[in-house]
């Protein structure tokens, strides 16, 4: 079986409910997985938008997700620190946590949820940016996934 990651909120390509956005309550959306590569003992995961007029906006960080854990519930409070051992980074909006998409007028903007599988703990403390998490998990990827979402306002 393939590593995969899906939404219970969106299909893959499709529109992301405005909840899940700042024109709605802006708390992040149910996300599961399955089939998480044996060899991985943590996991970590990015979104980000490539298509924001600055270049490519994160919207969150999250990493040392236990590797036995298959899901995030919607609305991850904006802590450093989770239960379980999981720990969130600033996004681009200067925040712990999720930040929901919030494009300007226009096409709509695609919305990345990158998932890796790691052969171990990041070593990160609280408050990594995605460029921290990316060196940080360099040679340590032993799988990876996405799904991606959209929004347009």
């Amino acid at each position: 079986m393939a590593f995969m990651l899906s939404s219970p909120a969106f299909e893959p390509g499709k529109p992301i409910p405005k909840q899940y956005t700042c024109d709605g309550r802006d708390v992040s959306p149910p996300l599961r997985w399955s089939d998480v590569p044996a060899k991985a003992t943590s996991l970590a995961l990015v979104c980000d938008d490539p298509d924001a007029p600055a270049g490519t906006w994160v919207h969150w960080v999250i990493y040392d997700i236990p590797a036995a854990t298959i899901e995030l519930r919607e609305g991850v409070p904006p802590d450093e620190n989770l239960s379980g051992g999981a720990r969130q980074g600033m996004n681009d909006f200067r925040k712990i946590g999720y930040g929901g998409p919030c494009p300007p007028p226009g096409k709509p903007h695609r919305y990345f949820f990158k998932l890796y599988a790691l052969d171990g703990p990041t070593g990160l403390e609280p408050r990594a940016t995605k460029d921290d998490l990316l060196k940080a998990i360099k040679g340590h990827v032993v799988g990876e996934t996405q799904l991606m979402g959209t929004y347009q306002r």
